[in-house]
């Protein structure tokens, strides 16, 4: 799964244009909201519809569980695995 956790990581930087940050700057199990990477909302927004085109995943935003599937780079990585499962 460490080559889907890179991948994410570039897909972050790449999504949300994130100046001076490179794949290896991001913890892969530290907060990706507040006080960790520092996103916010519109971020998760533009986060989440980017995975949904690259995976080919639905994400259901009024799901309980969405704040722990975007808590980190890993349990993104761990959400996507599941999902692309057959």
């Amino acid at each position: 799964m460490s080559g889907l956790v890179e991948e994410l990581k570039v897909l972050l930087i790449d999504t949300l244009d994130l100046e001076d940050i490179e794949p290896k700057d991001i913890i892969t199990d530290e907060p990706l909201f507040g006080e960790g990477l520092g996103l916010d909302s519109i971020d998760a927004l533009e986060l989440g519809v980017a995975i949904q085109k690259r995976y080919g995943l639905k994400i259901d935003t009024a799901s309980k569980d969405i704040g722990k599937w975007f808590y980190s780079v890993e349990s993104l990585s761990e959400f996507i695995a599941a999902g692309r499962q057959p």
